[in-house]
């Protein structure tokens, strides 16, 4: 079965994965910073953008392919996705925007996540309900 909706979005999601993670590497590079952050906020801040978006995406990626191997239309899926990059980019920028507190990118990028989240749980149920 082609899977190639999900390779989509998984790839364009590795692609956010790598650059993150670059953003943090140049930080420790500036810095001279190893392990850790040293109390560095801006490098403290930088991982956390990384890590949230590693703690959120292996969840929502094996549930959108999960989703189009249960044949969800591949509207509902480039509609989830699109959610999807949107949310975890304003989540980027708000929480780097923002320091760490409130931003208008960070609380509606984890809302929106969440909302992709169990939306594609939901889609899943279902699939799984009308297949009984």
């Amino acid at each position: 079965m082609l899977l190639a909706i999900s390779g989509l979005y998984i790839s364009l999601t590795a692609l956010l994965i790598i650059t993150l993670a670059y953003r943090v590497i140049k930080l420790r590079r500036v810095h001279k910073i190893g392990i850790g952050s040293s109390g560095n906020e801006t490098l403290s801040l930088a991982r956390r953008v990384h890590e949230n978006l590693l703690e959120n995406a292996p969840i929502a990626m094996l549930l959108f392919v999960v989703a189009e191997s249960n044949g969800t239309s591949a509207a509902v899926l480039h509609c989830f996705g699109t959610l999807w990059l949107v949310s975890r980019l304003m989540h980027a920028i708000g929480l780097t925007q923002g320091k760490g507190g409130y931003h208008f990118g960070r609380f509606w990028g984890v809302l929106m996540t969440w909302a992709v989240i169990v939306g594609l749980v939901v889609v899943n149920l279902i699939a799984y309900v009308t297949n009984l």
